[in-house]
């Protein structure tokens, strides 16, 4: 474990030599390169602020228990800026590297989320594959519910090259209330785009000119596509001048129907991204 500042983080590193970067600050995986001599895969804006209460700008942020501005609570809930624990490392038999981060309620979340759980962030680096599984625990005495996402940041050469297959006729929503088909064949950037599709398929693949990331989710229902557009990226502070060109957001999420936890069951949810390296790319 190393520390950046006031901020510790963790490198997992598989015995291939896959890596991935995580701070403890919000469980926050901050990079990932795949194996064998592959490059960088998560974007991670050069201007993002590692303070404690901010959330970092780029990775896979954990939303929990709250998506966006959609309920009472801080943007996107507390965990992206809680302190999380390591609470194990260990290595598999295929070479894959583990390791397991936890937060649990205190007098500060039960502030502004009074219910008592546990909440379990699941890194696995090996070969081309990077997943990640969110847990929660409900360790109370009543029923809670929810709404989360796996906040993914992935780098792309140029938006304006990329494309992201496996939507077409998927269902988005225009509000909470309003929904509309994508009947595109993928899904081209052009500008700003948000949309939280409804129920989308489990395989999606982002393409890219000589690379592919495939992108796989498991209970995890809904899936968030965002890139602030040049003109909102502008007023980020956290976002480097013409980052919205090198990254867009793909998001494991729980958004339209929220999860309900009953006491002492759990719910777990998880994502896969699988990079294949520029040599291998299917056509």
């Amino acid at each position: 474990m190393t520390a950046d500042g006031a901020m510790s983080n963790v490198t997992i590193r598989a015995r291939d030599g896959a890596r991935a970067e995580v701070y403890l600050h919000g469980a926050h995986v901050t990079s990932w390169y795949p194996a064998p001599g592959d490059e960088e895969r998560l974007f991670l804006s050069a201007t993002s602020e590692f303070r404690q209460g901010v959330a970092i700008r780029g990775g896979i942020p954990v939303i929990f228990p709250q998506f966006a501005a959609e309920g009472p609570l801080p943007r996107h809930g507390f965990a992206r800026t809680s302190p999380w624990t390591l609470t194990s490392t260990r290595d598999e038999p295929d070479g894959a590297s583990i390791s397991t981060f936890t937060l649990e309620h205190s007098a500060e979340t039960l502030v502004v989320w009074p219910m008592p759980f546990r909440a379990l962030l699941e890194v696995r680096v090996g070969g081309l594959r990077l997943v990640v599984t969110l847990t929660v625990q409900n360790t109370g005495t009543t029923a809670f519910d929810f709404t989360a996402a796996l906040h993914t940041y992935l780098r792309v050469d140029d938006i304006s090259t990329a494309e992201l297959r496996g939507l077409q006729n998927s269902r988005y929503r225009v509000s909470p209330t309003e929904v509309a088909f994508d009947e595109a064949r993928s899904v081209h950037i052009d500008g700003e785009i948000d949309r939280v599709y409804i129920g989308a398929p489990p395989h999606l693949t982002l393409w890219e000119p000589g690379r592919q990331t495939a992108i796989e989710r498991a209970k995890f229902p809904d899936v968030v596509v965002w890139n602030p557009g040049a003109e909102n990226a502008a007023h980020l502070a956290d976002m480097e001048p013409g980052g919205e060109r090198h990254m867009l957001c793909v998001e494991a999420a729980a958004v339209q129907t929220r999860v309900e936890v009953q006491p002492g069951r759990s719910w777990w949810g998880s994502q896969t991204l699988i990079a294949y390296p520029r040599e291998s790319t299917p056509s």
